[in-house]
């Protein structure tokens, strides 16, 4: 079974560069993971003014990325 998801923009006037295909928050909410239909993870910086910024961008992966998961400490 084929299953297509469409991606969303989460936030601002300005969308992010990539179709956000999953999306994390962190424990300490102060990042935001997403995950791209084009293959990257980008973190990004949460303020307490909830103002997000670009922090980085991760390549490597040359599929989807559907699941974002956190790894125990």
């Amino acid at each position: 079974m084929n299953v297509s998801v469409q991606a969303v923009a989460v936030w601002g006037k300005i969308a992010p560069s990539h179709s956000i295909t999953a999306i994390m928050i962190t424990d300490d909410q102060q990042t935001i993971v997403t995950g791209s239909q084009e293959g990257q993870i980008c973190l990004w910086d949460l303020s307490s003014e909830l103002k997000i910024s670009s922090k980085e961008i991760l390549f490597g992966h040359t599929t989807s990325v559907t699941c974002l998961a956190k790894a125990r400490e």
